[in-house]
């Protein structure tokens, strides 16, 4: 028995070596196929990545040399009283936007999600501005937000109160940019909402009405903990997309009045292609990515306290 154990094992590893061609056979054509994807990822998505983290480290103006100087882009970011101002900005861009978007978009999904002929027009109608180009709609409130001629104004001063100047004072521009990226992204978030509410079993809201509970409550009792994973993942893009506004100030208030509406992703914008300080704009992007990273990590860490399975 012995002397016939090492004919055994050279069978097994002459089979093993056998059955890698075998298996290349069918990796291969998958690999072919799959290479013109792979290569766009390496050279449009991974290069850029690593080569933007090591331009962070350097002091580069494009049409000049490459010098390294370490952390100091990190540590000019964190005393520069500009950089301060953006990065304040943008975190109160952040406050305004995720509750006004979350909000409005679980009230229009609650609204339509009826039933009725018309819900399917009223969605379409309020999933249009997502679509719609950027640059449009920007032109129609700019013409809204007019200090002279808007129709903002023109409907406060109807009724008594006093207009506005929406997108010349350092104090309403920012709002002012927030209120037209709430309205234009709030039928994005209507239609993750609306298919979150479909999956919930009518039965519930029967039992519930059976018991005598009011369409508040059964809003707070039976809605929101079925529809927290669907809200779970509406706040984690509206914090993404807070901290990434850049169409809507550049063609609205072009990051002014002195800086006033600028976030980070439009400062970003403005050092790269403006200043050419591609260090320093690389420093900024991953200041924002690490931003975004920790609190989406924050977020997963708080989903077992408030998001029902």
């Amino acid at each position: 028995m012995p002397q016939h154990a090492p004919r055994t094992g050279a069978r097994a590893s002459q089979s093993r070596l056998a059955q890698r061609p075998a298996r290349w056979k069918h990796w291969l054509p998958a690999l072919l196929f799959l290479s013109p994807a792979i290569v766009g990822l390496v050279l449009f998505r991974l290069v850029p990545i690593v080569w933007a983290f090591v331009l962070s480290f350097t002091d580069w103006r494009i049409f000049d040399d490459i010098v390294w100087v370490g952390f100091d882009n990190y540590i000019h970011i964190l005393s520069s009283p500009v950089a301060r101002q953006v990065l304040g900005n943008t975190l109160w861009f952040t406050a305004m936007y995720v509750p006004g978007v979350v909000v409005l978009s679980v009230s229009l999904a609650v609204v339509l999600n009826n039933g009725l002929r018309s819900s399917a027009f009223f969605r379409g109608a309020f999933f249009l501005p997502y679509i719609t180009a950027t640059v449009a709609i920007t032109l129609a409130w700019r013409w809204i937000f007019s200090t002279r001629f808007g129709l903002l104004n023109h409907l406060l001063d109807m009724v008594g109160l006093q207009g506005q100047a929406w997108l010349a004072d350092p104090a309403w521009a920012l709002p002012a940019v927030a209120i037209v990226s709430i309205w234009k992204d709030a039928g994005f978030y209507m239609i993750l909402l609306i298919a979150g509410l479909q999956t919930i079993d009518p039965g519930y809201y029967e039992a519930a009405r059976i018991d005598g509970a009011r369409p508040f409550r059964r809003f707070y009792a039976i809605t929101l903990p079925l529809l927290s994973r669907s809200l779970f993942f509406v706040l984690i893009l509206a914090l993404i997309r807070s901290t990434q506004t850049f169409e809507i100030t550049y063609a609205l208030t072009n990051g002014g009045p002195n800086r006033a509406s600028t976030t980070l992703a439009f400062y970003i914008y403005q050092n790269a292609f403006v200043h050419f300080e591609m260090g320093y704009a690389a420093a900024l992007a991953y200041l924002l990515c690490f931003a975004i990273g920790l609190v989406t990590l924050l977020n997963f860490w708080l989903r077992k306290r408030w998001v029902h399975e």
